[in-house]
């Protein structure tokens, strides 16, 4: 096997792998589906902003007790109770949609508690992974990891979109119900070692309080976070709300399903591209690549033909994945084992905390200023914060520890 697939000689990097791919596989219908259903039962922008955007305020909310969570407890044992929660939180989606008796406030209620199980599991699933390999392997580890969840949702995207358009979005949003049961056996089955140290039980705010720490002296962190605040509350918005209403009106909702495919193909290739990359500033460029991620935005709004879509959706792909393949290997190099969930989890709450608001708001946005502005517009924003993220002498200057050997493989007695 190359050093670049070295990881997957690790037995618990290839069980971590398995059930977070296959998670992904049924993700990548849960967006396009659920898009599609509100629209079909109220056909209007500003209730699938509330849909959407209620999951992520409550995912939000819950991501610091998540990290708090995951630093004391095994954290595979997290993971496994919230993917089993979130099937059955999609599965009883699913059969409100077929049997036609969902309404807007309980799809919300529903999209609410999905979002609360996601948030106590999100920072155990990030900050196990370097658990599962050596060190010196965490960079090809994180861009494995990060090909395999693409590649799921590449696969997935176009199925999705085919099935809305054929059947019924309330299958595609069950198959996302069955992929969490089954991601649920793989996490099961993950042994990792226990940390060297963990969270002491104190109290929660003191827990809150040290991972606060932790992150605030990080200048290059905070600033990241704060860039992708903005970037992710207009990309999110744009391509979450307002994109399956341009596909809507203009091209079609099958062929919405192969524009998020294209994206995440560009993602695929960006991860294969990162997976050799030797770079001593690896966040500087990481951050560099994030300005072409405006482009799908903004052709939302000037030129929404699917072929342009989906080239500018493959560029934007290509270049996020090279800072995704990045930041995880920061964080994972420069935040202490023992803290790192607590920091994912703030990381998390700062990256996240602007979608709900970007997500509700850019329907009204949009019935007052008109689509096309309001597009250019979070692209404008989009591009703003790349720019600010890049103003910091930190995320410019600060160095990565490039391996000077692989390491032995880990043995399968950790499995």
């Amino acid at each position: 096997m190359s050093s670049s697939m070295a990881p997957l000689r690790h037995r618990p990097f290839r069980f971590l792998v398995a059930g977070r791919t296959i998670n992904a596989l049924g993700n990548s219908f849960a967006p396009i589906a659920l898009a599609f259903a509100v629209l079909d039962l109220t056909g209007s922008v500003a209730d699938l902003g509330l849909v959407v955007g209620s999951r992520t305020v409550v995912n939000v909310a819950f991501l610091l007790f998540g990290g708090v969570l995951a630093d004391r407890v095994p954290k595979r044992l997290l993971m496994v109770g919230a993917s089993l929660a979130a099937a059955v939180t999609q599965a009883v989606v699913a059969v409100l949609v077929l049997t036609g008796t969902a309404t807007i406030p309980l799809l919300m209620g529903l999209a609410a508690l999905n979002g609360m199980v996601g948030a106590l599991a999100l920072p155990a699933s990030a900050s196990i992974l370097p658990s599962t390999v050596p060190e010196a392997l965490r960079q090809q580890a994180n861009a494995i990891n990060r090909v395999c969840l693409n590649t799921a949702a590449v696969v997935g995207a176009p199925v999705a979109g085919l099935v809305v358009a054929v059947s019924s979005p309330g299958w595609g949003i069950a198959v996302d119900a069955g992929t969490f049961a089954l991601s649920a056996l793989f996490f099961l089955g993950l042994r990792v070692p226990e940390p060297a140290k963990r969270a002491e039980r104190s109290n929660l705010l003191a827990d809150l309080r040290i991972g606060w720490t932790e992150f605030r002296s990080r200048t290059w962190l905070w600033v990241v976070v704060a860039g992708f605040c903005v970037t992710n509350a207009a990309w999110s918005g744009g391509l979450f709300v307002l994109g399956p209403f341009v596909a809507d009106q203009t091209f079609g909702r099958q062929a919405w399903g192969f524009v998020l495919a294209a994206q995440t193909a560009g993602m695929i290739v960006g991860g294969l591209v990162a997976l050799r990359l030797r770079l001593r500033r690896m966040l500087f460029f990481g951050v560099a690549c994030c300005l072409p991620f405006a482009l799908p935005i903004i052709l939302l709004g000037v030129y929404p033909a699917v072929w342009a879509l989906m080239l500018g959706a493959f560029v934007a792909g290509l270049s996020i994945e090279q800072f995704g393949v990045a930041w995880e290997t920061t964080m994972q190099e420069h935040v202490p084992p023992d803290k790192l969930a607590r920091v994912y989890s703030y990381d998390m709450v700062g990256s996240f905390v602007a979608i709900p608001i970007g997500e509700m708001a850019m329907g009204p946005i949009a019935h007052a200023a008109g689509i096309k502005p309001t597009l250019i517009g979070a692209a404008a924003l989009m591009i703003i914060a790349g720019i600010g993220m890049l103003s910091s002498r930190e995320v410019r200057t600060l160095r990565h520890e490039l391996p000077k050997r692989q390491p032995e493989p880990v043995t399968e007695s950790l499995a």
